[in-house]
């Protein structure tokens, strides 16, 4: 169905809807995925409509994990009326307050402390009982294929040598089972400044949360203080990581699995690798397959995390280099 076509067909479903005559649709925000959101207001009352084209995007995923979220008390938008067939979701609208627009020196505390008891809410949930998909090591190792396909080859034109390759293979696998090591809980996999909303009760709300997945404890949680979109001083990042993982111990979301501070942070270091070179990866993507080179810029800032990680860490030595010579390029 071509996009006038479809817009037309949404506005249509939407007055059935709501029982509005005129229905006008603002763009609500940029997503990097196939799906687009609209929003819809008269006077005070406002939604969003999700267009998910079904032939590019699954939103029943969506609807599952949103009663999962719900379920746990999390702040994620209530799905007022569907439309599977066509893809059209009608939400409940949690305003235009991005964390990302709001973080400031001021702010960050508060703000990144609502976000960690919501990330401590989300882990209680029992992974056992989600029904979602595993984060399994193929899924890791195609994550990270996506900085060498994307950045290093098509973005780059780089042309690895038969020593690079294995030794960028090696480092790939030490970084699944660095994440495979640890204990599994949900993991929403976007939990970062772009897909929080400030809230006035209840922060933060939750965004974009469609592909979760069951996987290593510190993903999220380093998506959030290793923002591909912001940074904070190294000290107190670690600081913050360690303030919630004795939330972790406490609330007892290791389980079974005990660890120490040490093992945790390097945990937490090296899954901020392996999300960052995905994120490299995809961020190339999204301007040379979809034509939206607007994410370019974050790649310096994301790569910039790898090459401080692997600075500190000898088995990482090769990745480390090899991402400072990517980075000399950019």
């Amino acid at each position: 169905m071509e996009s006038t076509e479809r817009l037309e067909h949404l506005r249509q479903w939407t007055r059935q809807q709501l029982g509005w005559p005129d229905i006008e649709l603002t763009p609500a925000s940029v997503d990097a995925s196939f799906r687009r959101y609209f929003r819809v207001q008269q006077g005070d009352v406002s939604y969003i409509l999700m267009d998910a084209p079904p032939d590019k995007e699954d939103c029943r995923s969506f609807i599952h994990v949103s009663e999962l979220l719900l379920g746990l008390g999390l702040h994620v938008p209530e799905i007022l009326a569907r439309n599977v067939e066509q893809g059209f979701l009608l939400l409940s609208d949690l305003g235009s307050r991005l964390y990302l627009d709001e973080l400031n020196e001021n702010t960050v505390d508060r703000l990144y402390g609502d976000a960690l008891g919501a990330l401590a809410a989300l882990q209680s949930c029992d992974p056992d009982n989600s029904s979602l998909p595993l984060y399994n090591r193929e899924l890791l190792l195609f994550e990270m294929s996506l900085f060498r396909d994307w950045l290093i080859g098509t973005h780059l034109n780089i042309r690895l040598d038969q020593s690079q390759q294995q030794d960028l293979q090696k480092s790939c696998e030490l970084l699944a089972e660095n994440a495979l090591q640890q204990a599994v809980v949900c993991v929403h996999r976007d939990f970062h400044s772009r897909n929080l909303m400030v809230s006035a009760y209840h922060n933060p709300g939750i965004l974009d949360y469609q592909d979760a997945v069951i996987g290593p404890v510190t993903y999220d949680l380093v998506s959030l203080l290793r923002d591909c979109y912001i940074s904070w001083p190294r000290q107190r990042v670690e600081d913050w990581a360690m303030g919630y993982f004795e939330l972790a111990q406490q609330t007892g979301i290791f389980r079974q699995n005990l660890v120490n501070e040490q093992q945790f942070l390097k945990w937490f270091d090296w899954m901020g690798v392996q999300r960052h070179l995905k994120a490299a990866g995809i961020f190339s993507r999204l301007k040379h397959r979809d034509g939206k080179p607007g994410y370019l810029d974050d790649i310096p800032r994301t790569l910039g995390y790898v090459a401080d990680v692997c600075s500190r860490y000898n088995e990482l030595s090769d990745l480390g280099s090899l991402t400072e010579t990517v980075l000399s390029k950019i």
